[in-house]
């Protein structure tokens, strides 16, 4: 996305500190201040829309699930960044195992998929799923975002 609309984009950042999902409280923090700074530094080369792979929610639901805790400050980190569009993306494809990912159980990506949507729904964040074949998803994206750029 972030190459169709020649701009740049913040990956998962967790994915370049961790490689497994053994990590305590220490990497949880380390992995939200390092993804809150990406943010920053790459806001300030995007052209007019930044892609950004993550948030803290997710960072917080991975915290409460794999340590169950949430350490304070990811809250914080959360605060320091709104988001013009949140985009959720349905389970109804198939799951990848990329080496990281440990929950590809059907029942357990539902469950994930539920505490997502539940969290923004919570916080009263409005977003769009994202749904069907790699093409259908890519033709929502694109859509929303055409429109947001209007």
């Amino acid at each position: 996305m972030a190459e169709h609309y020649n701009t740049v984009f913040v990956p998962e950042v967790a994915r370049e500190l961790i490689t497994t999902n053994d990590f305590n409280r220490e990497d949880i923090i380390t992995i939200g201040r390092k993804q809150t700074e990406r943010i920053f530094r790459q806001v300030r080369k995007a052209n007019k829309i930044l892609f950004c792979d993550t948030d803290l929610i997710t960072t917080q639901i991975y915290s409460r699930h794999y340590l169950g805790v949430v350490p304070p400050v990811l809250y914080e980190f959360e605060n320091m960044v709104a988001y013009d569009q949140y985009f959720l993306f349905d389970i109804d494809v198939p799951w990848v195992n990329d080496g990281l990912r440990d929950l590809g159980e059907n029942a357990k990506r539902q469950e994930m998929y539920s505490l997502f949507k539940a969290e923004l729904e919570r916080r009263n964040i409005s977003w769009i799923d994202v749904r069907g074949n790699w093409e259908e998803r890519t033709e929502i994206i694109t859509r929303a975002i055409d429109k947001m750029l209007d």
